[in-house]
């Protein structure tokens, strides 16, 4: 692997999907639930009767070059450009980007030896369907039958796509995990955000949903929390006076950035799953967070901790142990992991670039590379073993 000495594992790569990707697997009765139509020569997406721009190019013929938002991602913007000025000239989407085996070649071109991938487009349907419990099962049923379809959950030991799991109906979340897990996923993503409902939205992590948790243990699969629309553009919308505008991808807002750094949605997730005794009835759960950085990580333990201090009946256990056993942290490129080893131990801690999107990096090595200095065991641990121990795979040599 190039200069390193250890097999890198990246936990957060990313593919674009193909112009059928919600649509090849729907049933009949459903094929108009994702339509794609033409506005102005530019083709978007219509999810049941609504226009949604989530994704400004849902078709992905044309995108961001990746990395090409570092500057202002990494806190470099000191002329103030706007993201359209730092982004660039856009690219054609290449091979590498829709199919395996190309992607396969171009990790080896970049040194990474394995590697989990996440979808793109696909984390606009819960949120968009989250008044439909029984649709939110059938689109995601469709979307996953078209990820196994094209690259597998487990392509050379090296590639594990992530097929999308929600328990919004109880027994159908069941089935859909059961069907991934016979197809041989190792990780399976799940929104960082309520579940829907027909009488409004609740946690994942509630006691109702323990069957699903109980199969999740037993099975050892990694439950990946991925960055995703986790519905709380609705809370900006309050304070900014909009009805009903949606969250759009790849179009960072000013007040929003301020108000939660994007890491609201998983600070509250990771609070429900130990406030709300998931984690504690089924202590052996692996939860991972992908790209919710890690400056919320602070916040979350003096919240538990102080919460512990006045109610600590309330708690089986020091909610801090809590956090240690079942928790895994993938960093932005651009937070301290030094401080976050301090605060968590580098057992804990997993590299992702969030290749090939615009906001990640250019070249996933890149980071590595350039890592400050840390003890030689600890850097291993976050580039390497952690995730390969985690998904239960043998090194790569």
């Amino acid at each position: 692997m190039g200069s390193l000495d250890v097999p890198i594992f990246d936990a957060d790569n990313h593919l674009y999907e193909a112009e059928d990707a919600l649509t090849r697997h729907l049933p009949a009765a459903h094929k108009n639930l994702f339509r794609f139509v033409e506005i102005g020569g530019r083709k978007k997406l219509v999810v049941r009767d609504r226009l949604t721009e989530y994704i400004p190019n849902p078709t992905f013929e044309v995108i961001a070059r990746p990395g090409s938002q570092m500057v202002f991602f990494g806190g470099r913007n000191t002329e103030g450009k706007t993201l359209r000025e730092l982004t660039g000239e856009p690219m054609r989407c290449i091979p590498a980007f829709r199919e395996p085996e190309a992607r396969l070649q171009l990790l080896d071109q970049q040194g990474i030896a394995a590697c989990l991938m996440f979808p793109t487009l696909a984390s606009l349907i819960e949120e968009r369907l989250r008044d439909d419990p029984d649709l939110t099962q059938v689109a995601l049923r469709a979307f996953n039958d078209w990820l196994y379809d094209e690259w597998t959950f487990d392509y050379q030991s090296r590639m594990f796509a992530t097929p999308i799991i929600n328990p919004c109906v109880l027994d159908r979340g069941i089935e859909e995990l059961e069907r991934h897990l016979e197809r041989g996923a190792r990780a399976v993503l799940l929104r960082p955000g309520p579940v829907s409902g027909l009488r409004g939205t609740r946690s994942p992590f509630l006691s109702e949903f323990d069957p699903f948790w109980a199969r999740i243990e037993e099975s050892g699969v990694v439950v990946a929390l991925h960055q995703s629309d986790s519905g709380y553009q609705d809370y900006v919308n309050n304070w900014e006076g909009k009805q009903g505008g949606e969250y759009v991808a790849f179009r960072p807002q000013t007040f929003s950035r301020v108000l939660d750094g994007g890491s609201r949605a998983i600070h509250d997730a990771l609070a429900s799953a130990i406030c709300h005794g998931m984690l504690h009835r089924f202590p052996r759960v692996k939860l991972v967070s992908i790209e919710n950085g890690s400056n919320w990580v602070p916040a979350l333990l003096d919240d538990l901790n102080n919460a512990y201090k006045k109610m600590p009946n309330e708690f089986p256990e020091h909610p801090r142990e809590t956090f240690a056993r079942n928790i895994w942290i993938s960093p932005f490129w651009e937070d301290s992991i030094p401080d976050l080893i301090e605060l968590i131990g580098a057992d804990r801690i997993c590299f992702g670039s969030d290749y090939p999107h615009a906001e990640g990096l250019d070249d996933p090595l890149s980071w590595v590379n350039k890592l400050p200095p840390i003890d030689a065991d600890d850097r291993a641990r976050f580039i390497s073993s952690n995730m390969f121990e985690l998904l239960g795979l043998k090194t790569a040599a």
